[in-house]
């Protein structure tokens, strides 16, 4: 396909995802079972622009002062895919599948506009009802880190260090340009595509197929790193979903003890008895849902609890989720992390922990939801988990995480602009004793 066609395939998607109100991955796969002719470099190339158009939709739009889609369409194609205006109007010179874009002018005028004159929520490309709500729990520089969320994501490995080591995996993946994550000692990281490229799939390596990583993105390797399971304890992984902190914890833990991994939807499940197979671990036990936990009753070390909840902090990945976000969304998951928070603590021991975790960083999610369960729940209390952070993960001068005072604790937030890695918040609470 030439550039009109790839920049037409992406209005058309674009304008499936907004009448139909569908996920971006869903619609761009329909396309392609419905255009076979496009091939794989159109794809991922026609991929990019749908994802860049909703990462920065607002501020794309007020720079090209339109916000229709052929605007916008134009508007990653000349900043995220790097063409110059001039240079994208001669590439579409003569191709009739070429849509029409805004006249040279305004494009020229785009890559000279900022959105210092626009509203917060714009230069942040947020819905507005967010806009308080990020402020709220980012301070004074909540545009930028907002921002952020709409940056292309790198790729992150974790090393399963049940069958690697982190030289070994480097080693292997060279090809690629892998480097060292600089917060988590066990990962590794491909950087963002830039243009119209594309990320290599490492699941077709023979590293992968062996079990010596996975992927995971750094700050879920941080949560997972911040329950500080260690070898030996009783550990329940009570929203496991597909796995990824299972295995990552199986690994802390040496394949020692006793992993419980459970999650209420046997769908989300369906994947993890492949991927512990493929890791070597043998200290899992997976839970259906249907399974009666009663006897794991107050005797568990640690219980971790993976929340549902909206994903405002994975927007790099899932940029279409923010603009499909309601308030009436936000509180149906503040019900079900209650729910589940209230649920999971049953499973603590006397003196074990409670780790909370989301891949959010709302404080209604967050912060307000273990305030809410204190008075619930006696004898719960508020560890500090920046002493934490600074012992196991910190390296390297500055503050790599936002500390969150919740009821005489510390919980931390992570943040792409500040940490690097997706948005996550984690909790840990102690049971007394």
């Amino acid at each position: 396909m030439r550039l009109g066609g790839r920049l037409s395939a992406a209005i058309e998607i674009l304008s499936d995802i907004e009448t139909r109100h569908r996920p971006v991955a869903q619609a761009l796969k329909d396309w392609g079972t419905s255009h076979r002719f496009a091939g794989s470099k159109d794809r991922s190339a026609i991929g990019n622009l749908v994802y860049d158009a909703l990462r920065r939709k607002r501020s794309y739009a007020h720079r090209m002062e339109s916000d229709e889609l052929n605007a916008i369409v134009a508007a990653a194609a000349i900043e995220a895919m790097g063409l110059d205006p001039q240079a994208l109007a001669d590439a579409l010179e003569g191709d009739k599948f070429a849509p029409e874009l805004p006249d040279a002018a305004r494009m020229a005028a785009f890559l000279h506009k900022d959105v210092s004159d626009a509203p917060g929520a714009v230069g942040a490309d947020i819905p507005d009802w967010l806009a308080p709500k990020f402020e709220a729990v980012l301070g004074e520089n909540w545009v930028a880190e907002a921002a952020a969320l709409s940056d292309r994501p790198p790729l992150d490995l974790r090393v399963n260090t049940l069958k690697s080591d982190r030289e070994k995996v480097l080693e292997a993946l060279k090809p690629f340009d892998a480097t060292a994550c600089e917060l988590s000692p066990v990962g590794i990281r491909i950087a963002p595509i830039e243009a119209d490229g594309r990320h290599p799939n490492v699941q077709i390596e023979a590293g992968f197929q062996k079990g010596w990583f996975e992927v995971q993105d750094e700050g879920s390797q941080l949560a997972a790193l911040l329950a500080s399971t260690a070898p030996g304890m009783q550990v329940l992984d009570y929203c496991a979903g597909a796995g990824g902190k299972t295995l990552a914890l199986s690994a802390a833990m040496e394949n020692s003890g006793q992993i419980h991994a459970h999650d209420s939807d046997r769908q989300r499940l369906a994947p993890i008895y492949d991927r512990l197979k493929r890791a070597g671990c043998r200290n899992v036990q997976v839970h259906d849902p249907r399974d009666d936990l009663a006897g794991l009753e107050g005797a568990m070390d640690v219980v971790l609890v993976d929340a549902p909840c909206t994903g405002t902090g994975t927007w790099r990945r899932r940029p279409d989720a923010k603009w499909r976000l309601s308030e009436g969304a936000l509180e149906k998951r503040l019900a079900e992390q209650d729910a589940v928070l209230d649920e999971a603590a049953r499973y603590v021991k006397p003196g074990g922990r409670l780790v909370y975790v989301t891949c959010s960083i709302l404080g209604e999610e967050n912060r307000e939801r273990i305030e809410a369960f204190l008075p619930r729940r006696a004898g719960f209390g508020v560890e500090n988990l920046a002493a934490s952070f600074e012992t196991l993960v910190r390296q390297g001068e500055g503050t790599r995480a936002f500390h969150v005072p919740v009821a005489g604790g510390t919980a931390l937030m992570l943040t792409p602009l500040t940490s690097g890695t997706d948005g996550f918040f984690v909790s840990t609470l102690r049971r007394a004793g």
